[in-house]
Parts: structure tokens; sequence; C-alpha cells
């Protein structure tokens, strides 16, 4: 695109973008008051992370329509923070707590410069979800008891979350007016939060329900100055904003720099800045409607730079937030400038409605957060985990426990620890992880003959090793077609199989393709498409079909269309093989996912084979068609020049020559017994049909045909062109067969 066609479809687009940024401020100036709060730092800090945010990353991010500002994420980090480096002061702990928000920029702006913006692959899927868990708890834990009218409740997660009962009771035993004022608003204010997605009015949806929050609260207070009468809550229970913003701006504390519980703050903070906005830019480039990919190192060092900025003006950490950008994508933004635009209506509101904004109550925000809490830690998260396998369960309950009773670092640590032990235990094997670690495992080139990337992954793929894969994957045009072979592969993990259907969705949509193949000999312990793959011993292969790949299904749907019939379990009756030349020094011990019609003129199957002997044996895993003849033809073996040369001529084949056919001379490689009946079976119309196709092995005993198109797996793609092929070969021959 040209820079004049670019500044002209920026300027037809302002107008989306502006009112998205209008939109996305409704929800960011409550959540920005709100996690402010939760952390115990001023209201101001949380607008000051939005605004700096907005106006950094929105100049110099390498993302699309994202949106930045303070995040969930951090608020137990900050919280604790805050109360430990302050030692019970925690005003005193917010400045040293903003000196480690200034490091923690300044961190992950080097891992922007370092391109480590594949940090969140090498952490497992099951152990985020159990750390988002403990985050949702842990803002639920404290909001709860703000929520109902308690500002003064401390401890750890677990205490709170135990006292929570004890509030309640507290409500109707040993309340105070103001309490009980302060706990109806929260509770109504969760009720709005709760039930505003059932609320059918596309007007009503026009301001989103946190903002209907504050209006509502707001417009409470106006309710007693109307009628003359006091309002019933004190400061103490309500927002706290100076009188003057600039004047009134905190900065950081940097005296305690050296001491170890402030630098481990700052790797805490860096750490789960970085994975809350790597995992923020991944999901939000699935709803870009343009489907464009984020440079997520140009966008760490801008969320470095702009956490460093907000850290020295008094302001919170600066991550990318997925709710706030999935709410810019549904309402129509289509570049950054919505997010400058999101910060500078927070400028506005700040400075329009000062008085406004001291009128809402603690409780009401406080109510938001517990929603919000409530959806990182609800019990359908781990249900979702649960169905993955037994195994994600441990790791998720490791992560949360581990993090709840510890903190973020440690739980986090437990969770990949935990996984690690696990997969050791699956594959009964510390070799497979400790040997083949550093070694390269992906091998990726393109076809020259379909054009397709073809990417091989051998050993195992899991969280240690993902960033290998999705480096070859990332080279890719999106509008390419991969087939992507885990045949020799022995353990894929859940991480592994959760990031692939990413880029299975991003390809399919840009109008490419990702197919997976060779995973039809794992086993897995559920259904689930995410579930652990594990390579199952030959013994154990008849239990195959139990949980099918994506292309075993495919191969069924297949076989229904057909009306022909799919048998995913292994046969060792494979002697028919042994009559072929490519498979007399080669033994197949089985056959597997059989695809054959009623007579079984047609039988299409897979099968491995070993090649080579000691250090230099290899085994190979290939799709292979074997049809039927009705009668007996010359026994002949076709292929692309000097691809199997030697073998055949090992055999005693020499190469037969065609007349009046060049150019099929020099593109093939036509051997057999007897040199005269195999020139009467080439007619012209099956040469034609064989220079106008894509290029197979083909080998004929006399009675059966055997057709092989590459030394690998076939995706479901590839043998649907090979069964036209095969049918289209069956015909040609016993029209012209030689009786």
């Amino acid at each position: 695109m040209t820079a004049k066609k670019k500044n002209s479809n920026f300027i037809a687009t302002l107008p989306k973008n502006l009112f998205s940024g209008f939109v996305v401020s409704l929800i960011a100036l409550p959540l920005g008051l709100g996690l402010a709060l939760a952390s115990e730092a001023p209201p101001i800090s949380g607008i000051i992370a939005a605004v700096v945010g907005g106006i950094v990353v929105s100049i110099l991010g390498g993302s699309n329509v994202t949106i930045t500002g303070p995040g969930n994420g951090l608020v137990i980090v900050l919280l604790g923070a805050i109360t430990t480096l302050g030692g019970g002061d925690l005003y005193a702990g917010y400045l040293f707590t903003l000196a480690a928000i200034v490091f923690s920029g300044v961190l992950m702006l080097l891992l922007g410069f370092l391109k480590m913006g594949r940090l969140a692959d090498f952490f497992p899927a099951s152990a985020i979800e159990g750390m988002l868990a403990a985050i949702g708890l842990g803002i639920l834990a404290k909001q709860f008891h703000i929520m109902i009218g308690h500002n003064n409740e401390h401890g750890s997660i677990i205490h709170l979350l135990l006292q929570i009962p004890e509030g309640l009771i507290g409500l109707y035993q040993d309340y105070h007016i103001e309490e009980l004022i302060a706990a109806i608003i929260g509770v109504i204010a969760l009720l709005i939060m709760a039930n505003y997605s059932k609320i059918r009015n596309k007007y009503l949806h026009l301001i989103p329900a946190p903002m209907w929050i504050l209006i509502l609260s707001v417009g409470f207070s106006y309710v007693f100055v109307s009628l003359g009468l006091p309002y019933p809550l004190r400061e103490e229970f309500l927002v706290n904003i100076p009188n003057n913003v600039l004047s009134n701006l905190a900065f950081p504390d940097f005296s305690k720099a050296l001491d170890i519980d402030f630098i481990t703050t700052v790797f805490a903070i860096t750490l789960i800045a970085s994975i809350e906005s790597l995992l923020s830019i991944k999901a939000v480039d699935k709803l870009d409607p343009e489907r464009r990919r984020s440079n997520v190192n140009k966008d760490l060092k801008a969320l470095g730079l702009a956490t460093s900025l907000s850290g020295l003006v008094g302001g919170l950490n600066v991550v990318t937030v997925i709710a706030r950008s999935s709410v810019n994508v549904n309402n129509g933004a289509t570049n950054r400038s919505a997010n400058i635009f999101h910060a500078l209506f927070l400028v506005i509101f700040v400075l329009l409605f000062q008085d406004q904004l001291r009128r809402i109550p603690l409780a009401a925000l406080a109510a938001i957060l517990v929603f919000t809490g409530y959806k990182l830690a609800t019990p359908k998260n781990l249900q979702k985990v649960a169905r993955i396998g037994k195994e994600q369960i441990i790791i998720f309950l490791a992560t949360l426990l581990t993090t709840l009773f510890t903190n973020l670092i440690s739980g986090i640590a437990m969770g990949i620890l935990v996984t690690f032990i696990i997969h050791v235990v699956l594959n009964r094997s510390l070799s497979l992880f400790v040997n083949h670690i550093a070694k390269p495992n992906i091998l990726m080139f393109k076809e020259k003959d379909a054009g397709n990337y073809y990417i091989s992954v051998k050993y195992f793929a899991t969280f240690l090793n993902f960033y290998k894969l999705k480096n070859k994957l990332d080279i890719i045009p999106e509008n390419e077609n991969v087939i992507l072979d885990f045949s020799h592969c022995s353990f894929v993990d859940h991480t592994v199989m959760e990031g692939l259907e990413n880029y299975v969705d991003t390809f399919t949509k840009k109008e490419g393709s990702i197919e997976i193949i060779g995973l039809d000999k794992h086993g897995a312990d559920s259904k689930h498409p995410f579930a652990i793959r594990k390579i199952l011993p030959l013994n154990k292969l008849g239990t195959i079909e139990k949980y099918f790949t994506k292309r075993q299904r495919l191969l069924k749907t297949l076989a229904k269309e057909y009306q022909w019939s799919y048998d995913p379990k292994k046969s060792e009756k494979t002697k028919f093989l042994n009559k072929f030349i490519f498979f007399k020094n080669r033994k197949v011990p089985y056959y597997y996912n059989s695809f054959y019609d009623n007579t079984k003129t047609f039988h299409l199957f897979d099968v491995e084979f070993n090649e080579g002997e000691f250090i230099a044996k290899e085994v190979v895993k290939t799709t292979i068609l074997h049809i039927k003849v009705k009668h007996q033809i010359p026994v002949f073996s076709l292929d692309k020049e000097g691809l199997l040369d030697f073998v055949y001529g090992m055999a005693g084949f020499k190469d037969i020559e065609l007349e009046n056919h060049q150019d099929f001379n020099k593109r093939f490689f036509l051997s057999g017994e007897h040199t005269k009946d195999i020139q009467d079976l080439f007619t012209n119309e099956l040469i034609l049909f064989l220079e106008s196709n894509p290029y197979y092995h083909i080998e004929t005993n006399g009675s059966s045909i055997l057709i092989l198109k590459k030394e690998r797996l076939l995706s479901v793609k590839e043998i649907k062109a090979m069964l036209y092929f095969g049918k289209q070969l069956n015909h040609l021959l016993s029209e012209t067969v030689v009786v």
C-alpha cells in the first residue's frame, strides 16, 4: 500500500476509531480507578497508566487494535509490593513501588530489544490458566469486602476469602448505616455487571456496564443534593481525586533499589506484565478483522517505555489488556489511533469531571472488580482444563495453590516444574527431554511439485521448544498451504496443540491452510482436540480408534462421501506388499488407517518401514494406494527420472524408451520385464494423462497396482488427489490391458 493510500485510509477511518476510543474510555475510566484502588494505590495512578500507555504505545507500538493501560494480572503483585515495601506505610510503599515500575519498564524494553516476544510460549497453558485463576481470587478476596462496605480488611488472600462469610454476617449483626448503604450500592452494581449482557436493548448497550454503574452511583449522590439532604457516605467510602491532578503527581522513591524485596518485585512485575501483554496481543490478533499479525517485540519496547514513563509520574504499569481491546475491535477500530483517542478522552474526563469522580462510591468500583475476579477464577475454567486431561488439573491446581499461599513467581515456577515432571512420567523417560532439548527438531522446506510448505517435527514438542516451531510458522505467508508432520515426534503437549489451533485459524482466515498429520498413532487421555498426544507402542496400536485426530475424523467423513469404509486399526497382513519391487528389501510390520471400497479394489492406507541400517537407519512413514486389476497387466515401474533408477537397476531393469515420446522419456524412468508388452500398454492417452498430472511412483506386480506419492504421510487433501489419480489410471490401464 502506497503512503498516499495509507494516509487516505487513515483519515477515512478516523470517525470509526474516534467513536471506538470513546466507548473504550467509558470502560477504562472505572477500571483504571478500580484497579488502582485494588492495588492500594491512589485512584488517579490507574488513569495515568491508561493515558501514558495510550499515547506512547499507539505511536511506537507494533500492534494494530490493542488497548493499553493498567491490567488485572498485576493487582496482587502491586498490592503485595506496596504493602511489603512500605512496611505498613501504604503511601511510602506506593512510592517505592513506582520505582520498581520504572525498573520493570526498562527490563521490558530490554526484552523487546533482545527479541524475547516469545516469552509467553515458555509457560504451559494450564499453568497460565492457574495463574490467572489465582489473580482472579486475589482480586475478589480483597474487593468483596470493600464492596460490602468493609474498607479496612487486611491479610493474605486465603485469610480474606475465609473472612467473606463473617463479613456478610457482620452486615446484619453489627452494621453501621454507611456500611449498609455502601453494601447496597455494591450489590446492585454487582447485579448490573452480572445481568447486563442479558438485557436486549441496543440503545442501553451503547454505554458499557461499568459506566452505567458510575452514572447511577454518581446520580444517586445528586438525589440527596436536590433534596437538600447530606450525602450518607463519608469521604472514606468515596474515590479520592486530588483537586489539581498535575500539581499532585507522585514521584518514585529509589532508596530501596538494592533491597532483595525490591529486586524481587521488579522481576515479578516484569514477568506478569510481559505474560499478560503477550497473551493479550496474541488473542487480539485473532479478533482483528484484517487478520494482521502484531510485531510483539516492537510492542514490548513500547510497553516498556510507557511503563517507565508512567512510573516516573505516579502511574501504574502499562500492559495490553484483552477486555478493553475486544471492545475496541467490536466497535469498529481499525488502527492504533483508537488507543490514543481513548487516552485523550480519559484526560478530558479527569479534567472536566473531577467533582463527579469524587462522588463515586468505592463499593461500586469494587463490585466491578469482584465480577472481573470471578470471571478469571470461575469454576468453568477448571472444568475446561479438566476436559483436556486429568494431568492438566494437577498443573492448574499446583499453580493456583502455590500462588495463593506464596506469590506469583513461585506459582508459575511450580506450574512449570509440575508440567515437566508429568511429561517425564507420561513418557517414562527423562532422556527424551534432556538429550534432545538443545537439538534442532524442526525440518522445513517448500515442496517443488505442489508448492506446499512441509514441516517435520522430531523427538518432542512441548512448551520447552514450541518457540522453534513458531519461528518456522511465522515466516510462512498465511495464504500458503502447510503440511505439519508429527509422525517422527514421540510426544506433543497441550500447550503446543492449543497454540497450533490458533495458527490453523489464522491461516484458514487468510485463505491458506495448515494440515496436521502424523498423530494418528498417538494416544490421548481425552477426546479434547488439545489433549496431550503420546505415541503408542506397536502392541497398543489397536486402541488408536479410541480418540480420533482431526485427520482421522476427516478420513471417516470422506469414507461416507465415497460410500466406502474406514478402519483405523492396525493390520499385520502385509505380505501382499512383498510382491512389489519397492518393498523387496523393506519390511512393513503393519498398516493402519485403511480406506477402501466395498470390493477392496481400491485400498488406501498408512505404513511405516525402515531404510538403511545401524546409524543410518531411518523410519519412513508414507501413505499408499493399492489397486487390484481385473486382468493381468505387464509388470512395470514408473517414476520420476533419476529418483529410483539405482533401485530398479539393481533389480535388472532398464529404462524403456517409448517411440515418439521424447519428453516422456526424459521425465520418467519406465522399467519392466517385458519391454514390448509395456510399450503396447502405454498408449498416447495414458502417456498424456501421466504427463499432465503430478509425479507419483507407480508399480505393478501383474495383478495389482501400487501408487506412492511421497515418503511421508499424506494430508487429506493429498489423499483426495491420489484417489482421483488412481481411479483415472486404473480406468486407462483397464482399457489398454494386454491379455
